[in-house]
């Protein structure tokens, strides 16, 4: 699909069929989220949410080999007025949130360390895999603030309410290795197997039905937000608008076929 270049981003979706790439590119910062970058995200993320084009799955990563992401850009918030502060956390909030609700699945392939809102955004991503080097944090309340973008929600949900009351209380960060543990990731790689693990997983993704993939993330996220027998009804309705799509017809005629199904997302 055709995206516009960005300021703070790199895009590609080059490399294999159905599969975006996208790259946190602030280096020099590590990364770090300023007001551009959360524009830049939060323009994409809208955009794919409208129309995704061929894309099925994507994978965020960072670029380097050292860090993912280290969260807010603090030389730009120092000095910034209450209404400064408050103005780019709305846009923050905005990016997270659509991240968050993206149709497509978002695989975190996190090359580094993940602190504070870079460490949200991993926890914002349908799961992660990660270097064996990486530490994760959520610094806010060293700071005099606390995290402001899913962190308080989306970490107790991954590891537990104590274990997360502990981080977001000490601010101390995990290893990669306590990290995959507690169930923040599902993999831990080394660096030279990190994008190669993710475009795999990617891939298989990409394979299956894009309207199934679609309605399984839908029904896990709203699901868990609901009482189990109402979460079974949701799961049905989800599970109902898939009866009378072309790839669902494409699916059974190709099992009984005994070749590899033709998905397009009709």
């Amino acid at each position: 699909m055709s995206l516009p270049p960005y300021e703070t981003l790199e895009t590609d979706d080059t490399t294999e069929p159905h599969i975006l790439v996208v790259t946190l590119n602030r280096p020099q910062v590590a990364n770090a989220i300023n007001t551009q970058m959360g524009r830049d995200l939060l323009d994409l993320w809208t955009r794919l949410t409208e129309d995704s084009g061929d894309i099925r799955c994507i994978i965020l990563t960072g670029a380097g080999d050292r860090i993912f992401c280290a969260g807010g850009d603090l030389k730009e918030r120092n000095g910034m007025t209450r209404e400064q502060w408050q103005r780019q956390h709305e846009l923050f909030e905005r990016q997270y949130w659509t991240l968050a609700d993206l149709p497509l699945p978002v695989i975190g392939a996190i090359n580094g360390h993940a602190y504070a809102g870079g460490f949200e955004m991993a926890l914002s991503c349908d799961f992660a895999y990660a270097v064996d080097t990486a530490r994760f944090a959520l610094t806010e309340v060293s700071l005099g603030i606390m995290p402001g973008a899913g962190g308080t929600q989306n970490l107790p949900r991954a590891i537990g309410e104590r274990r997360a009351k502990e981080m977001l209380m000490t601010a101390r960060p995990i290893s990669a290795k306590q990290a995959l543990e507690w169930g923040v990731l599902n993999e831990v790689c080394a660096a030279s197997d990190l994008m190669p693990r993710a475009f795999d997983t990617a891939r298989a993704i990409a394979r299956n039905a894009p309207l199934s993939i679609r309605q399984v993330k839908k029904s896990v996220r709203y699901g868990m937000q609901m009482e189990i027998k109402t979460a079974y009804r949701f799961e049905v309705e989800a599970y109902n608008h898939l009866v009378e799509t072309e790839d669902r017809y494409e699916g059974v005629r190709a099992f009984n076929e005994k070749r590899a199904p033709v998905f397009k997302g009709r």
